[in-house]
């Protein structure tokens, strides 16, 4: 199995930085933009020097060899389609009755105590390993009221979606959920149908 073998990146907080290893390319890209880079771009990259310092250890088209990439559809690789994402559902009835600082503030909570009630979850991990902490996915929804919120918690629970109901207390009020972190496409059936919070 042939390996690419991309030269070191140097500090920059506007180049990509490529890195590989047998099996997988790794791609770090330092600002936020949406970007789109294909296998070719990558090799083409991987084996200009323009962008970083040289290897001492030969590229792939100076070995001959072809490079091998993992398959983006396992479960190990975020590939764009299906990343780790967390939900969070706010009430619209609050949203337009108390002050916004209160409602991001519960938004706070339950995406916290989601995240903490399923911290050994290898989901969660990862969501919140070193590498990933600065590329969190979260959706931010909203219901009308509290009926809708509670809905929503009952499928969620009869389809095994871990979450989190925040209920605020000493009040005894459901305000908001938030969703374990987990893959886009296992959670997002659950929420087609809500609005985006704005």
């Amino acid at each position: 199995m042939a390996t690419l073998v991309a030269p070191s990146c140097v500090s920059s907080t506007l180049r990509p930085c490529f890195r590989a290893s047998p099996g997988s390319i790794n791609v770090r890209v330092n600002y936020f933009a949406p970007i789109r880079v294909t296998i070719r771009t990558l090799l083409t990259r991987a084996d200009s020097n323009s962008m970083s310092q040289p290897s001492s250890e030969p590229t792939a088209s100076e070995s001959g060899s072809v490079p091998s990439v993992t398959n983006a559809s396992t479960p190990e690789n975020n590939s764009n389609d299906d990343v780790l994402v967390q939900y969070v559902v706010l009430r619209r009835d609050l949203i337009d009755t108390w002050p916004l600082g209160s409602v991001v503030t519960q938004g706070c909570h339950a995406a916290v105590a989601a995240i903490w009630s399923y911290k050994d979850d290898p989901h969660t991990l990862q969501y919140c390993s070193q590498e990933n902490i600065d590329s969190m996915h979260k959706v931010t929804l909203e219901v009308k009221g509290e009926t809708q919120l509670v809905n929503l918690s009952e499928k969620l629970k009869a389809g095994d979606i871990p979450y989190k109901l925040w209920i605020e207390q000493p009040e005894n009020i459901p305000t908001c959920l938030a969703t374990k972190p987990s893959r886009k496409s296992i959670v997002s059936p659950f929420f087609k149908k809500l609005k985006l919070c704005k």
